[in-house]
C-alpha cells in the first residue's frame, strides 16, 4: 500500500513515524513538504527572546529516515481527493490512502498595514528576524495583537506577552515600556477558564494591559496606530501581530473545504472522500489548532490505515484530547490538559513551575528522538 502523506508537521511526523514502526519496509509511504526542516511552534519564541539559536532548533527533514518512509522536499501544485493524486514540482504522486496535514497557511498582507508597519511572530521568518529586532528595541509601547480568528496555539499570544515583560525587565527597559495584549477572545484561553483566570492574575501583576474580544483590524503604519474592528486606537512603538490564518490555496482549490476548511469525521478524521483523511490546523475538527492536537489525529489515522492494511477493523476514535504547555515567563511553565469529545468538555490546569519547564523541554526533545532518531538538547 503506498500513502501519501501531505505536509511534515506533528500530525505528518507522527503518523509516518507510527506506520514505520509497524509496517517497516512493507508499506510505502511517501511524505511530501515544501520546507527542509520542522521547527516547534514554541522554538520560534525562544529564538526570538534570544533563549535559543536558530539553528539549534532546526530539524531538517535528510535526518528523517525511518523503513517504508521516503521525504520529497517539493511544493504541492494541485490535489485531486477523488484520484488521491497530487502534482508537485518534483512530478506526480499517487497513492491508496491520502493524508491532508498542510497546515494553515498564514497571511500577513491581507490585514492593511501589518506588514509595512508591524511584524509576525508566527512563521520561522517572521519570528527568527524578530531576534534582532528585540535585541535592538529600546523600550516604548509593546501592542501583542491577534487579528483574526482561528489562529494556531491559542497560548502564544499570552505567552508573547510575558516573555516580552521578562526580556524588557533583563534588558532595564520594564519601567519606560508598556505592553498590552488585544485578542478576539473574552479570555485569553477559551477552553479552560482556570487558565484563563491565572493568565490573567500574571498580566495584572506584572502590569501587561489585556483588551479582550478586540481582533485588530489594521495598523497605520505612518502613525503608528493599530486600529480595531470598531474603530478605537492603539499606539504602538512595536507591534507583534498574529496574522490571519487560511487553508493552504491549494487545498482551497483541491474541492475538499467547506467554509475555508476541510470537515472530516470528528471521530476517525476521514474527509468526504473515501480513503482521504485530513489532520492538523487544515482540518475543522472543533478542537483549537495546536500540534498536540494534530500528533492525536495522526495516532487515530494510523490505526486507520493499519486497520485497511490487515483487512480488519479498529475501535481508535479520536476523543479531542491535548495537553498543552503554557509559558509564564520568570523560567515557570503550566499546564492545561483539555477533552473535548466523549462528553461534556472538560479540562486540567496545573499552576505554572520549574518542573514543568523541566517536562517541556522533555516533551520537545522526546519528539526529536521518536520522530528523526536523535537527541535534542534545547540549546539557551
Amino acid at each position: 500500500m503506498r500513502v501519501l502523506v501531505l505536509g511534515a508537521g506533528f500530525g505528518g511526523l507522527e503518523l509516518t513515524t507510527r506506520l514505520s514502526d509497524e509496517f517497516g519496509d512493507g508499506i510505502d509511504v511517501v511524505l511530501i513538504d515544501e520546507s527542509d526542516a520542522f521547527v516547534f511552534g514554541f522554538s520560534k519564541l525562544e529564538v526570538m527572546f534570544g533563549r535559543a539559536l536558530p539553528d539549534a532548533v532546526r530539524h531538517p527533514y535528510r535526518d528523517l529516515v525511518k523503513p517504508g518512509v521516503s521525504f520529497v522536499q517539493s511544493t504541492i501544485r494541485s490535489i485531486d481527493p477523488t484520484a488521491k493524486r497530487v502534482e508537485t514540482d518534483a512530478g506526480p504522486f499517487e497513492g491508496d490512502v491520502m493524508v491532508v496535514a498542510l497546515g494553515a497557511d498564514l497571511d500577513p498582507a491581507a490585514t492593511p498595514g501589518l506588514v509595512e508597519g508591524g511584524n509576525e511572530f508566527y512563521t520561522e521568518l517572521g519570528a527568527f528576524a524578530l531576534r534582532e529586532v528585540l535585541a535592538e528595541f529600546e523600550g516604548g509601547r509593546v501592542v501583542v495583537g491577534v487579528i483574526s480568528a482561528p489562529f494556531k496555539c491559542p497560548p502564544a499570544p499570552s505567552e508573547t506577552a510575558l516573555l516580552m515583560h521578562d526580556h524588557l525587565v533583563r534588558k532595564g527597559l520594564r519601567d519606560r515600556s508598556e505592553i498590552a495584549l488585544v485578542m478576539p477572545f473574552g479570555r485569553p484561553i477559551p477552553p479552560s477558564p482556570a487558565a484563563s483566570e491565572a493568565l490573567m492574575g500574571a498580566f495584572a501583576e506584572r502590569g501587561i494591559a489585556w483588551h479582550p474580544q478586540t481582533p485588530v483590524g489594521q495598523l497605520d503604519p505612518a502613525r503608528k496606530v493599530a486600529i480595531s474592528h470598531d474603530g478605537a486606537e492603539m499606539p504602538y512603538d512595536l507591534f507583534l501581530g498574529v496574522p490571519m490564518h487560511r487553508a493552504p490555496a491549494v487545498v482551497r482549490e483541491s474541492g475538499m473545504c467547506v467554509d475555508g476548511w476541510i470537515p472530516v469525521d470528528p471521530l476517525t478524521l476521514e474527509t468526504s472522500f473515501p480513503g482521504v483523511y485530513a489532520v492538523g490546523d487544515v482540518a475543522d475538527v472543533g478542537t483549537p489548532r495546536a500540534g498536540v492536537f494534530a500528533e492525536g489525529q495522526a495516532a487515530v489515522v494510523a490505526d486507520e490505515i493499519a486497520a485497511i492494511i490487515r483487512d480488519d477493523t479498529t475501535s481508535s476514535q479520536y476523543g479531542g484530547r491535548g495537553v498543552c504547555y503554557l509559558e509564564f515567563g520568570r523560567d515557570q511553565v503550566a499546564l492545561v490538559d483539555v477533552t473535548f469529545f466523549g462528553g461534556q468538555r472538560r479540562g486540567e490546569f496545573v499552576a505554572p513551575s520549574e518542573a514543568l519547564a523541566a517536562d517541556k523541554a522533555e516533551f520537545g526533545s522526546s519528539r526529536i528522538r521518536r520522530w528523526f532518531g536523535r537527541d535534542w538538547p534545547p540549546e539557551r
